[in-house]
């Protein structure tokens, strides 16, 4: 089976677990540091403040949290996004106001946020879609326009630039995800970055208990035995073996983002002359992408994943729309015409970095065989050649 995702695991982050390990510090320290550095050295700017958390979903809880939000407050939010966004917003007593995604980038249609604004309204989360950045001029923007805060869910887009920007650089809060299954793995982490150090002081209480307790103390893999709480907090620290092996990772940064984008490359070339399967609108330059997904007519979908997968192509589907569930079927919306629409087409093909660009092959070529007269699944993959995908 090729599966939808693989990580990166080789010698480089096999060592590091073990080095961390053996140090014998498994808290946040010495490794928790280093990896903050080195994605504020990516960020490229000393403009911005950068906190490693234990997943990208505390740090939209932390966010949130930064950016005031509390009971009483509407968030606007796209509904094709994923399920952390709508229970940190939760979490937090705020109310979720669902908005429509565009048909192109699969991004926030700001015009359609622009009529969802009330004075409740304090918060908007953006995120970018795989390999297409949402247009964050315009965000920053609309923002100003309404005075509110903006947090710049990265999940997908760590590595990536909008306009020759590192993303993360520029944003009013941003959030990146380091899970088993981003671009850039921890095993399982997050980063949080702020634009000042009153935020990141905050950050620091927020992931340790609320506990004052000195990161740069931590960072000596010590600890100070007596500090005041004066806010409540949570355990969202990352670990340090998680930041030893993020910090292998990043060291390959450039390699993972370029087999990646010539995964996709290959992809949207193969499958352009696929009329039944519309790909992303774009040339992947400039971005890590983390998904790459296709859209496909509705009543065609379950049928193309069973057969894919009877012929050893793992499949997915990112995401189910926020309204579809029962927990949030019930709050805020505007028209989500276009959600819905992208919702019952969209499909992830598998991504991996260094991936053998002879799987992406073989997986066009299922796709072309299907289309071209879905053939009886578990027949030896054998047929015509259809729009350039070899036979």
């Amino acid at each position: 089976m090729i599966p939808v995702f693989k990580p990166l695991i080789e010698k480089e982050e096999i060592d590091a677990s073990r080095e961390s390990l053996e140090m014998g510090w498994l808290g946040m320290g010495s490794y928790v540091s280093g990896f903050e550095n080195k994605v504020k050295e990516i960020l490229g700017t000393e403009e911005r403040y950068v906190a490693a958390l234990s997943t990208g979903t505390a740090g939209l809880h932390v966010a949130l949290l930064i950016a005031g939000v509390g009971p009483g407050d509407e968030v606007i939010v796209s509904s094709f996004n994923c399920s952390a966004d709508f229970q940190a917003i939760s979490w937090v007593g705020a109310e979720i106001v669902f908005c429509d995604c565009l048909d192109d980038t699969l991004a926030i249609d700001m015009k359609q946020a622009a009529k969802l604004v009330t004075p409740k309204t304090k918060a908007i989360i953006v995120m970018d879609y795989d390999c297409i950045l949402c247009d964050h001029d315009e965000i920053a923007e609309f923002a100003a326009t309404h005075q509110l805060r903006v947090i710049h869910d990265a999940a997908h887009s760590f590595g990536s630039r909008y306009k020759g920007k590192p993303v993360g650089s520029f944003s009013d809060i941003c959030v990146f995800s380091h899970d088993p299954v981003k671009t850039i793995t921890c095993l399982d982490g997050g980063t949080i970055v702020v634009k000042t150090r009153e935020e990141l002081a905050m950050v620091h209480e927020l992931r340790l208990l609320g506990m004052q307790q000195p990161a740069a103390v931590m960072y000596q893999n010590q600890r100070a035995w007596t500090f005041d709480v004066e806010r409540v907090g949570y355990r969202y620290h990352m670990l340090n073996m998680h930041a030893a092996i993020g910090l292998a990772q990043l060291s390959k940064l450039a390699l993972i983002a370029s087999s990646r984008r010539d995964a996709c490359i290959k992809y949207n070339a193969l499958l352009a002359g696929v009329t039944q399967v519309r790909t992303p609108l774009t040339d992947f330059a400039d971005v890590n992408p983390f998904l790459y997904y296709i859209r496909v007519p509705a009543e065609d979908r379950d049928a193309l994943r069973k057969f894919l997968k009877e012929n050893g192509v793992d499949t997915g589907i990112h995401w189910q729309p926020g309204h579809w569930f029962s927990l949030w079927k019930n709050c805020r919306a505007g028209d989500l015409s276009v959600t819905d629409r992208v919702g019952n087409e969209i499909l992830s093909l598998p991504l991996h970095s260094r991936m053998d660009l002879a799987l992406v092959d073989e997986v066009c070529r299922q796709i072309g065989l299907y289309f071209a007269g879905t053939p009886a699944a578990g027949t030896p993959a054998a047929g015509k050649a259809v729009a350039g995908i070899p036979a």
